[in-house]
């Protein structure tokens, strides 16, 4: 049996070709119907999954959950009161370890150095949950989302609101870029993405013939795109002022007007959650009576409005997953043949 991807990370996108994200991403739609009707897909059967939480999760968590189950594999979860991370055992030891007792490691947390060493150092697939520089799981998620709905990716433009340097920025400017996807970045030019990852973007993007456009204007942004994606304004951990912060974002808030600027009657709206659509969080309604705002990166109206998936994209989050770690830790036949350059 030939396996492609055998004992292969998932860490970040850029680790990866063209026709080897498109495979991860027909993999998972092919999985979620085999899930949808009931078809078994036990592809790591009596395996063991060790998942490492530095960082608190809904979705991740729960998708490498049900992923690892469905998979027939038994999950562990260690959360940051569980294992060290480098505080009283150093992250290489620690890899050593869990390698030697687990078949696969996810990590979601802060360092990317901190998932590149458990790759390094375990001897096992690891799967990047989430890092402060890359999201790569949410990446498979989200153009499989775009390619259910739109049946193609090529040519599609997806435009990004808010808080561009953050880890959703970069990793859609470069996922969009080798997949062909136009993609425009909407924020104030002191949040644009680092300029190593924009060349690296618009390197990719001139052999795949899509645009990159980074702009200020968030009705220039919006212009001809079928798809707007936003994320929370603070990150999770992130050490800044809200005043300024939030003050600044405002002009890039996705309402009905920015949906409107389009100019399209399609156009979806995407958000990795969670979001402050409205004041019923905590988080969301303190900031939201702070700064008299109803709703934060996005109105309620157009987050629970028929142009939005963002539920759909969360629950593809459980099928990008089980892609992911099928294809890296199961045997199956995926010749390297099927990846050679055309």
């Amino acid at each position: 049996m030939t396996n492609h991807f055998q004992n292969t990370s998932f860490l970040k996108e850029i680790d990866f070709t063209t026709a080897e994200l498109n495979y991860f991403i027909d993999f998972a739609l092919h999985l979620k119907d085999m899930k949808k009707k009931n078809i078994p897909h036990k592809y790591l059967q009596g395996k063991n999954i060790a998942l490492l939480f530095e960082k608190n999760s809904t979705r991740t968590r729960s998708a490498f959950t049900v992923a690892s189950v469905d998979l027939g594999a038994h999950p562990e979860f260690l959360g940051k009161n569980d294992i060290q991370f480098g505080k009283k055992e150093s992250t290489s030891d620690t890899a050593k370890v869990l390698g030697s007792m687990f078949d696969g490691i996810e990590f979601r947390g802060f360092a990317q150095e901190t998932v590149e060493t458990l790759a390094a150092d375990s001897g096992v697939p690891v799967w990047n949950g989430l890092t402060d520089q890359w999201h790569p799981t949410q990446m498979i998620a989200d153009f499989m989302t775009l390619k259910e709905h739109f049946g193609h990716l090529k040519v599609l433009t997806l435009t990004y609101l808010g808080d561009g340097r953050n880890n959703m920025g970069n990793s859609l400017l470069v996922t969009a870029a080798k997949l062909g996807v136009n993609i425009h970045i909407g924020a104030p030019e002191s949040l644009w993405p680092a300029q190593d990852i924009v060349d690296l973007a618009k390197a990719e993007a001139a052999k795949h013939g899509s645009d990159v456009l980074l702009t200020a204007d968030p009705q220039e942004a919006a212009a001809g795109s079928d798809a707007l994606y936003t994320d929370v304004w603070i990150s999770m951990g992130e050490d800044v002022d809200p005043a300024e912060r939030i003050n600044a974002l405002k002009p890039y808030q996705i309402n009905q007007a920015l949906l409107d600027a389009t100019g399209k009657d399609d156009t979806i709206v995407l958000h990795c959650l969670p979001a402050f659509h409205d004041h019923k969080t905590t988080v969301g309604k303190q900031l939201g009576e702070q700064f008299h705002m109803d709703a934060l990166e996005v109105t309620d109206d157009v987050f629970n409005g028929p142009h939005s998936v963002v539920f759909e994209e969360a629950e593809n989050r459980l099928h990008s997953i089980k892609a992911v770690m099928a294809a890296t830790l199961g045997d199956l036949f995926i010749p390297d043949s099927l990846f050679d350059e055309k």
